[in-house]
């Protein structure tokens, strides 16, 4: 798995690429905590390039969402593919998280 993260107008979007399971999970765990931290306005995970995701990249999802929340910051998911997004639908976080089709559209959420 590779993360990569890119500031732009007051938002921070955490690009993944690859699997994320239980031993890389907790680099993406490190990446959306450490701008949590840093109370950025809006934290956008793109997901565009996951090919496979288990339930402890959801629970690094959660984690995020809940952290982002604390302080009235905005958590979106961007990208999602079929795979990703059933995961998501299964765990009935598509009711939940704020789903978007791009970063674009992400970063145009009022």
């Amino acid at each position: 798995m590779k993360v990569s993260t890119v500031l732009t107008d007051g938002a921070a979007i955490v690009s993944v690429h690859g699997e994320v399971d239980l031993y890389s999970s907790p680099g993406l765990r490190q990446e959306i905590v450490q701008w949590a931290q840093k109370r950025i306005r809006s934290l956008i995970v793109d997901l565009g390039g996951v090919t496979y995701m288990d339930s402890s990249g959801i629970a690094t999802l959660v984690e995020g969402f809940q952290l982002t929340k604390t302080y009235g910051g905005r958590f979106s998911i961007a990208s999602p593919g079929p795979a990703i997004q059933e995961v998501l639908r299964f765990a009935h976080l598509d009711r939940i998280f704020h789903i978007f089709g791009t970063v674009e559209e992400a970063l145009k959420r009022p």
